[in-house]
């Protein structure tokens, strides 16, 4: 075996005999790929720069600390960043990714369609819906109680955006009135209850009890006591006068009018521009340049497959049913109802939970070679969006469990969910994008289908890490595997087909062992957020195929282990540029193979 120092010379000595023409011809393309990656890089780092100031400031570019402010949402802040956003794709145009260094050119390939769906977003005016019935502007104004808070600029930094959310509630009703006078709008039949997530801060008389007031509660002991006291007295201040009288305006107004004006149709395609906007929502979910109809078939065929593995679950565990008919849905109807398989506290569900992430804890290492040094802890589902939120979500630190209704949180689906949100999912995911390094920061936006895709691959290497204790839990990931591909068949079915909310309900309902909260809750969420949930399922189709690949190809040599950190290691990716990586990996594996 050579030693580095062999090589070196070896490389060395080759360069000095190589004939010059050689040489020269060598020089001039690594000067090449030095000048366009300068000249991308220069795009990129002054528009990164430009767009966090914009997320971040309230539209004050001299603001002392704006990661903790709030952006202008207004129109023509809207317009200026189109027209920034167009200008960079101009200049874009004048790159060569041909001329690029690889690394950069990976780049381009993420960076260009990052801003292509900004421009595309603006353009289209998703500013004037700027809610669904899964996440809003002001239920993730709540998490920013969760900021972490280490000085007095800090804390004065919050306080301040705390008296700037009137103005910010402001802009968004102005823009939600915008999109109701031209059809632009979440539907009506998705709207009951929404309202309670802005009552339940509207209707507060104790603005500590504020989750925005939480890092009031333990401050730094590096701050004296006296100033803690006076900061938070401007805190409780600033909710009192501020914070609550917006809320109770937003919540006048949902009420009133936005839910009084909201559109009686369901589809997507129904709205302004409606089949245009569709398929954009669906190339920016998804990557890929798909049609909606393309979609609805691949859904239908697996969901067809996914039910046949599920049929045999059934036959394994001897479940008869009322009879040959009806036993798919009288098993569905067992699971929904038998109190064995569900929590009778939100103190189980949260135990159980962390008892099957450390079980997964224990066998990461013999799947995935670079582990995150990154940890994640569990936490609740903060309750005034609990009721409307899905069972759990996970980030780089956090796996957030929802234990509102426990009567709707199964526990055969705990083993698929955990491993989804939490490990090998994204919060082990999400970990490694943190700790990339040099990468550029652009590179650790989410992209929803590598991301989604993942995380819904995990859930089926469960099975492999021995995750799934009993057949109960193994049916409860094949009902994830089918929801998730029932996503495919009804997103495309309300939107492009022209479906009932009925009818979505019951393809749901019908397919999967959802408890009926979850069924509704899903089905809503599809109606009110078009595009997104393609993403899972798309997403691991992808990565599957890719891993029988590898396998295919490389037979005996392949290293699950080495395949997993090849999908980890460019973080969010669009999933053409995922194969072209994997492909790569490939040959490169069989290079070091064939080597003697």
């Amino acid at each position: 075996m050579k030693t580095p120092l062999a090589i070196a010379l070896a490389l060395a000595f080759a360069t000095l005999t190589a004939p010059a023409s050689c040489v020269a011809q060598t020089s001039a393309m690594h000067t090449a790929e030095a000048s366009e990656d300068a000249r991308f890089q220069a795009i990129y780092q002054r528009e990164w720069a430009w767009r966090q100031q914009q997320e971040g400031s309230a539209g004050e570019e001299d603001s002392p600390n704006n990661r903790i402010g709030l952006p202008d949402v207004s129109p023509a802040a809207q317009a200026r960043r189109l027209a920034m956003w167009e200008q960079v794709l101009r200049e874009l145009d004048g790159i060569d990714p041909s001329k690029l260094s690889p690394a950069e050119r990976i780049n381009y390939l993420v960076y260009r369609p990052q801003v292509e769906n900004l421009a595309a977003s603006v353009r289209f005016g998703d500013f004037e819906m700027p809610f669904n019935a899964d996440s809003s502007f002001w239920s993730w104004l709540g998490f920013m109680g969760q900021t972490p808070l280490r000085s007095v600029e800090d804390y004065r930094a919050y306080i301040a955006m705390l008296n700037d959310v009137p103005r910010y509630f402001g802009q968004h009703i102005d823009n939600m009135r915008a999109g109701l006078a031209r059809g632009f709008s979440v539907p009506r039949a998705t709207l009951d209850g929404r309202d309670q997530s802005i009552a339940q801060v509207a209707e507060l008389q104790d603005p500590t009890q504020a989750a925005l007031y939480t890092p009031f509660k333990q401050m730094p002991a590096s701050i004296p006591a006296a100033q803690q006291e006076s900061l938070r007295r401007e805190a409780r201040q600033a909710i009192e006068k501020s914070v609550i009288p917006a809320y109770a305006n937003l919540l006048t107004f949902f009420r009133n009018e936005y839910m009084p004006k909201a559109r009686t149709t369901l589809a997507a395609e129904a709205m302004p521009e409606g089949a245009a906007w569709y398929r954009q929502q669906i190339r920016h979910y998804t990557t890929l340049d798909m049609s909606a109809e393309e979609i609805h078939q691949i859904g239908l065929k697996e969901v067809a497959q996914i039910r046949a593995e599920m049929e045999e679950i059934i036959k394994q565990v001897g479940f008869e049913g009322n009879s040959p008919d009806t036993r798919f849905q009288d098993f569905l109807a067992f699971l929904r109802s038998d109190p064995q398989f569900y929590a009778k506290t939100p103190q189980e569900l949260l135990s159980r939970a962390a008892w099957i992430a450390k079980r997964v804890d224990g066998q990461l290492g013999k799947i995935i070679g670079k582990l995150p040094r990154n940890r994640f802890t569990i936490v609740e589902v903060p309750p005034d969006i609990a009721p409307f939120w899905t069972a759990g979500r996970g980030g780089a630190s956090t796996y957030w469990l929802n234990t509102y209704n426990l009567p709707s949180r199964p526990l055969y689906n705990l083993p698929a969910l955990t491993l989804h949100e939490a490990a090998p999912g994204h919060a082990l995911q999400g970990s490694l994008v943190m700790e990339m390094g040099e990468t550029p920061a652009f590179r650790k936006q989410y992209i929803s289908a590598y991301g989604e895709g993942w995380g819904l691959y995990s859930e089926w290497l469960g099975k492999e890490m021995g995750i799934y204790e009993t057949p109960y839990e193994d049916f409860g990931r094949l009902t994830y595997a089918m929801w998730r591909a029932c996503r495919l068949v009804i997103d495309t079915g309300v939107h492009h087909k022209g479906w009932s909310r009925e009818q979505a309900l019951a393809y749901l309902r019908d397919n999967t062992a959802l408890s009926e909260h979850e069924v509704t809750t899903e089905v809503d969420r599809y109606i009110s957020w078009p595009g997104q949930a393609l993403s899972y399922k798309l997403g691991e189709i992808v990565i599957m195929r890719l891993r029988a690949e590898a396998e295919r190809e490389l037979g005996e040599k392949f290293d699950v282990r080495r395949f997993h950190d090849a999908i980890l290691a460019p973080g969010s990716i669009p999933l053409p540029v995922l194969e072209d990586e994997i492909r790569r990996f490939i040959r490169e594996e069989k290079a070091i193979s064939n080597k003697p």
